[in-house]
């Protein structure tokens, strides 16, 4: 077998368990719930995951490689004037993204991912990776908008970074905020959120 093979294989197991875990739930989705969903035999999926659990991890990392890979590539974080311009971008990049691949449930898998990460380690481990290039990422637009427009910083702050460094996590919980009630609430207002925010942040 080819290694584009096992790598399009591996990816169609991860798609599988991904529906199936966003359909009903990672407790209640047994492996036999994945087989059937794959179409692929047992042996098949376990000679690429020993189990749901490491199937779980594995569709973390996609799930949340996914939403990083579309805020560097959508260039969210890149010209905004403003901390509120800033999480408006990303909110915006982010309910694109989920729109264009609502199909497959990822709004609902991230919220599955955070939860898993609150007790199991190793997912804990990723989204702690991937939550802190973010910060960072956030952290370092935060910087330039102060650079661009120091009326930005608060009265009597001076140090542009220190004062990014505490701000980015204000600007991010907004952002999973937005990610929450859009998965959560079925007369969510997208723009109005995101139109708030803008005006608050």
């Amino acid at each position: 077998m080819s290694d584009a093979h096992r790598v399009a294989r591996r990816a169609e197991i991860i798609g599988a368990a991904l529906r199936c875990f966003t359909r009903a739930g990672y407790q209640r989705t047994s492996m036999a719930d994945i087989i059937t969903e794959s179409g692929l035999s047992a042996g098949a999926i376990y000679s690429y995951f020993s189990g749901k659990q490491q199937l779980l991890v594995a569709v973390a990392d996609h799930v949340l490689g996914d939403r990083q890979t579309a805020l560097a590539t959508g260039g969210a974080l890149e010209g905004a004037q403003s901390p509120g311009g800033i999480a408006a971008n990303i909110m915006r990049t982010l309910a694109e993204n989920l729109r264009s691949i609502a199909g497959e449930g990822y709004s609902k898998a991230i919220l599955q991912v955070w939860a898993e990460a609150t007790i199991d380690p190793e997912i804990r481990e990723l989204a702690h990776s991937v939550l802190g290039r973010l910060l960072g990422a956030v952290t370092d637009a935060l910087v330039a908008c102060a650079e661009s427009d120091p009326d930005v910083l608060p009265a009597g702050e001076a140090d542009a970074r220190a004062w990014a460094v505490g701000y980015a996590p204000v600007v991010l919980g907004v952002v999973q905020g937005f990610i929450v009630q859009q998965s959560l609430l079925d007369d969510f207002d997208v723009d109005a959120y995101i139109a708030t925010a803008v005006g608050t942040l």
